[in-house]
């Protein structure tokens, strides 16, 4: 079964090389030169994955999946400029799964989609996480908070799910780099810090007024038990 992805990027040479490497690995690949054109054919059925540059004319990257996310959970990888760390940090507020800094390397590219792929489309059993007000299907990737649905990102979902399966006891960083973005923590990324961010905000407080999900300074994570 083919994967299916766009790629939204105004860099019609690279385009072009990344459609001919991908679709060389069994990729049906859609392309889009610019921002309102890759809104459109993000918005189309039959997508997997889009694969979003921050700098193009007629909308930006940052903009497109700020009004992708108002309607899906298509899993996105911005790609950004190497180095831009307000980039790389707005798009994952905004709820990119992964972000790839350019020149990328089409192999490294290939590696997080699949990456990404995995987590969006794991065939966990379809048991219930409960945890106070949140009950988390691992069947379905789904969220509900007190019946009420929890919109996340494939991302956001993988961590809260490593989370709350070792509720009470500390993640360290690596493990959710490994199991929830597929890759090893290396130095000066924060990509996981930021998911976290964006999970306690659409998570709100504990019962008690109490931070969910308490920051082990220098070790990682921990989803507090009441």
């Amino acid at each position: 079964m083919h994967t299916n992805i766009l790629i939204a990027d105004d860099d019609v040479e690279l385009c072009e090389l990344l459609k001919e490497f991908f679709e060389s690995e069994d990729f049906t690949v859609r392309l889009a030169h610019d921002g309102l054109a890759g809104l459109e054919a993000a918005r189309q059925p039959g997508l997997d994955l889009v694969v979003l540059d921050v700098m193009m004319p007629q909308m930006n990257g940052l903009d497109v999946l700020r009004e992708l996310r108002k309607e899906s959970r298509l899993p996105v990888i911005m790609l950004t400029a190497r180095g831009d760390d307000l980039d790389r940090i707005l798009g994952l507020e905004l709820g990119a799964d992964d972000y790839v800094p350019k020149p990328c390397n089409p192999r490294e590219l290939l590696a997080r989609i699949r990456a990404v792929m995995r987590r969006s489309g794991s065939s966990v059993a379809q048991t219930l996480l409960q945890c106070d007000d949140l009950e988390l299907n691992q069947g379905n990737r789904t969220l509900q908070k007190n019946g009420q649905p929890v919109e996340l990102t494939s991302t956001e979902f993988s961590i809260l799910q490593s989370l709350l399966q070792h509720r009470g006891e500390v993640v360290t960083k690596r493990d959710l780099y490994v199991t929830a973005l597929g890759r090893e923590l290396v130095a000066h990324d924060r990509s996981v810090d930021m998911h976290v961010s964006n999970l306690r905000r659409k998570l709100g407080p504990g019962r008690a007024g109490e931070n969910r999900i308490e920051t082990i300074r220098g070790i990682g994570y921990l989803y507090r038990v009441a």
